[in-house]
């Protein structure tokens, strides 16, 4: 079981906040599969809210302490049916997110506004190795270099 600071718990909560439980616990209860899921999505989130259907609060507490030890994770909160759990993410996941294939690079890009009083818009690209950003934020192909009519004759 991981610890937590309770520093950095109060910033997870924050963080767990405006999250959507990714893992619903119906009347079967802890099953295997659940388990599996509940790992998975440690393994892509790192911070997880789990909704538990079901009334009986000693339960929730039993499935909320059986899921912490059995995932090795940190218990962030517990409040009514919700539960939120963190678990550092794994490094192969990251390793395998950071590929982006030959010659592809990940640039952002960002736009004023219109109107220039309201927030100005922002995105990630994929750039392929011929590609590149204009002043004007759009993305031009490169294009191929022109070869001399005369110097191709007289070089053969």
């Amino acid at each position: 079981m991981i610890s937590l600071t309770p520093v950095e718990r109060s910033a997870l909560r924050a963080e767990a906040h405006a999250l959507k439980p990714v893992v619903m616990i119906g009347e079967a209860g802890l099953t295997p599969s659940v388990l599996k899921e509940i790992s998975a999505s440690l393994d892509a989130h790192g911070l997880i809210k789990i909704r538990v259907f079901g009334d009986d609060r000693e339960a929730r507490i039993a499935m909320y302490e059986q899921i912490v030890a059995e995932m090795d994770a940190a218990p962030v909160q517990h409040i009514g049916k919700l539960l939120v759990i963190y678990r550092p993410k794994k490094d192969e996941a990251k390793a395998r997110s950071g590929k982006t294939g030959k010659g592809m690079r990940e640039v952002t890009i960002v736009k004023p506004s219109p109107s220039g009083r309201s927030k100005p818009t922002v995105t990630k690209v994929l750039l392929k190795g011929n590609e590149r950003v204009t002043a004007g934020g759009s993305i031009k192909r490169a294009k191929p270099r022109q070869t001399s009519q005369k110097k191709s004759a007289l070089g053969k």
